[in-house]
């Protein structure tokens, strides 16, 4: 890989954008496509199942070679709630980067949530330096529309692959005319999953977490998945 192209290629990493390296094993040409061009590439159709599936390999040329560069998986919790604590741990063993964020002081200490990035600020606030994306996932539990609402918002715009709420459906109804009356689209709050995790019967924090991670990790293999089928 030439120089120019590893340093392009890191500073995608760095920024958490998506880069394809397109390679001609015949030639030896590369180029490197990000996420934001492959729309204008010659190989965009190609490219953007690539980039859906997470998945490397040649083309049926049998001389391109497509190196796909995603962002890991990442998890922003809004609420440094128990289901937090129990959910951080288990997102992380999982390969998950995890984000807690709460204004609340009380909650959002380092020792509630060791080894945890903790921001102990308003979530508009927080994600303006740590912007979503559409690899990463929002769980908001604090229960409370003033800290849930913007960063649910934030991920509607982002596309994140997984936005899920704490709520019951009463509380969920209540939550979309909130969002409607902000702007969203009522289709895209059908994007939603609440009440948040799968249906196992969840009660203590702990289950709870467990329930939600599965939804989460559903959720990405779903995507990913489904264009592997369609290729």
């Amino acid at each position: 890989m030439k120089l120019d192209t590893l340093k392009s290629l890191n500073d995608a990493r760095h920024e958490r954008r998506a880069a394809i390296l397109v390679t001609d094993t015949t030639s030896g040409a590369e180029r490197l496509v990000s996420g934001a061009a492959v729309e204008s590439d010659p190989l965009a159709a190609e490219l953007q199942k690539r980039l859906r599936s997470a998945r490397s390999g040649m083309l049926e040329d049998g001389r391109t070679f497509l190196t796909v560069h995603v962002p890991p998986p990442r998890l922003v919790v809004i609420g440094a709630v128990h289901i937090s604590q129990a959910l951080a741990p288990m997102a992380r063993l999982a390969g998950f980067d995890v984000t807690i964020i709460d204004p609340r002081t009380a909650f959002a200490t380092p020792e509630r949530f060791p080894g945890v990035e903790l921001l102990a600020e308003w979530p508009e606030e927080a994600l303006k330096g740590r912007p979503l994306d559409a690899y990463t996932a929002l769980s908001a539990l604090t229960h409370d529309p003033k800290i849930d609402d913007h960063a649910i918002l934030a991920a509607l715009a982002a596309q994140a692959f997984y936005i899920g709420a704490l709520g019951s459906r009463k509380t969920h109804g209540k939550r979309m005319e909130r969002l409607i009356g902000e702007g969203a689209a009522p289709g895209a709050l059908e994007r939603i999953h609440a009440p948040i995790g799968i249906d196992i019967g969840a009660q203590s924090p702990a289950e709870i977490a467990v329930a939600i991670l599965a939804e989460i990790v559903a959720a990405l293999r779903r995507g990913r998945q489904a264009e592997r089928i369609a290729a």
